[in-house]
């Protein structure tokens, strides 16, 4: 059981002891510091905060204390109720809101749930607004008001409608190119909110839908991290039911996997690539992804014209990068894409969009249009070091080892090599961990040169 505070938010394992977990004290603590920080960014002026939740089971309880909770501070409520992190990311800049709160654990198990933080742009907050609201709760630094002043909520019901509007109104999204396929897929929104959200999206651009566990019921029927060995069902049905291809969202619709038509992975790394590869056909301009991501997708934005750029892992990190360097689309390689067009966040939604106005005006099958590019694999490891490692001192040894290669030290340590190749190591924010990615043109040797920093730190120490 874990409970663990970070700029972007709080999440843990729901029940247990308050500190530990993520119990109803700590839910009213954390919600309670981040309402009293939003207040002091008002001047004094009415807060209005947008609450979303995903579907699983703890997640009526965990809004409902979030929502009390700001009102007793003299905040107003708008309760989108079932939601996906996307839509209510878009609805705090429609509903002109001060903040909003999607109440998710992403990825995670069911067991868990969290609160995931947003600023007056629908955008996760930065470290430094992150530390304010840590220390406001580490001080139990609030007041509510008296009973005349408790604030409002408002349910908005039609959110997700509006959120789908919006994106079948983006200029890029093909959506009479589409219609004229009749495509047909099959979906696995993991009995989540991406089980209302998908079905309408493809709808309105007249794709037939096989749903696969679409029932917002939060049971999820296998782990919800939209990895291949958890997508065994899909696989099979997609090749079943001859569909098109399969979408895979996780629980709170901002990453997303896709299935090629025989049932095989397209790679979650290639769903920015392949956003990326339509975008940049219709806008020149620059790309941005975490470190850890493939290279693939600056060999698409080479092949563009443009120029691909790094930042440290994280959302907030890539859309401070994407910002800075008026990147045209960015994203993580977990199946997260960020288009400005809509707005700086990882939404699948639009994912889908561009993917199926990709796929429409290709003319390719999706398996062939997955064999189109540059074909690079990942190996995932880690290294656990005893407790009173100087991680910090081991990165400045491997940096020393590896000085005459190219070096990104922007988040942990990125040797690029000469060949193409490249590992990044980053620490653990939570536990004695090294995390150590490693690219090339296959997974052994992707998996050999993993295995060599290991050694390498283990020398080292």
């Amino acid at each position: 059981m874990t409970l663990i505070k970070s700029i972007s938010g709080i999440r843990g394992t729901i029940g247990g002891i308050p500190g530990d977990n993520l119990t109803p004290i700590d839910t009213v603590k954390f919600a309670a510091a981040y309402g009293t920080w939003l207040k002091k960014q008002s001047n004094g002026e009415v807060v209005q905060v947008v609450i979303g939740r995903d579907a699983r089971v703890s997640g009526s309880l965990i809004s409902g204390l979030v929502a009390d909770t700001l009102m007793a501070l003299g905040i107003d409520i708008v309760d989108l109720g079932l939601s996906t992190t996307p839509t209510v990311e878009v609805m705090v800049v429609t509903q002109k809101a001060q903040g909003g709160i999607v109440v998710t654990a992403s990825h995670n198990p069911g067991h868990w749930n969290a609160l995931k933080l947003l600023d007056y742009k629908g955008e996760f907050l930065n470290a430094e607004q992150g530390e304010a609201i840590i220390e406001l709760a580490r001080n139990d630094d609030f007041s509510f008001v008296e009973v005349d002043d408790l604030g409002k909520t408002t349910s908005k019901h039609n959110a997700i409608e509006e959120h789908v509007e919006q994106v079948l109104a983006l200029d890029v999204v093909a959506i009479e190119a589409i219609k004229r396929k009749k495509y047909k897929v099959v979906l696995d929104a993991v009995n989540s909110t991406g089980g209302i959200a998908i079905p309408a999206l493809l709808e309105k651009l007249g794709v037939e839908c096989v749903e696969l566990y679409c029932d917002p019921s939060g049971n999820f029927p296998h782990n919800p991290e939209p990895l291949e060995e958890h997508l065994t069902e899909i696989s099979s049905l997609v090749a079943k039911e001859k569909a098109d291809f399969g979408i895979v969202v996780d629980p709170d619709v901002d990453r997303l996997a896709l299935v090629n038509q025989d049932g095989t992975m397209f790679g979650e790394e290639y769903t920015l690539v392949a956003c990326a590869d339509y975008v940049l056909g219709k806008k020149s301009g620059n790309t941005v992804s975490n470190l850890s991501s493939t290279r693939a997708l600056k060999d698409i934005a080479l092949k563009h014209g443009g120029q691909h750029f790094s930042s440290a892992v994280g959302e907030v990190n890539v859309v401070k990068k994407m910002k800075s360097v008026n990147a045209v689309i960015g994203g993580e390689g977990n199946g997260g894409v960020i288009y400005p067009e809509a707005h700086y966040g990882r939404d699948a939604l639009v994912g889908v969009a561009l993917f199926l106005s990709l796929l429409a005006e290709s003319n390719m099958s999706c398996k062939e249009l997955r064999a189109s590019y540059p074909s690079y694999f990942i190996a995932k490891e880690k290294i656990e070091l005893p407790p009173d490692s100087d991680i910090d001192a081991v990165f400045v040894q491997i940096q020393k080892v590896y000085a005459n290669e190219k070096l990104d030290l922007i988040d942990g340590t990125k040797i690029n090599f000469k060949n193409g190749e490249w590992v990044h190591m980053r620490k653990s924010n939570t536990e004695p961990i090294i995390r150590i990615y490693a690219e090339s043109t296959s997974i052994k040797k992707a998996s050999d040169l993993a295995q060599l920093m290991i050694e390498t730190i283990i020398d080292l120490i």
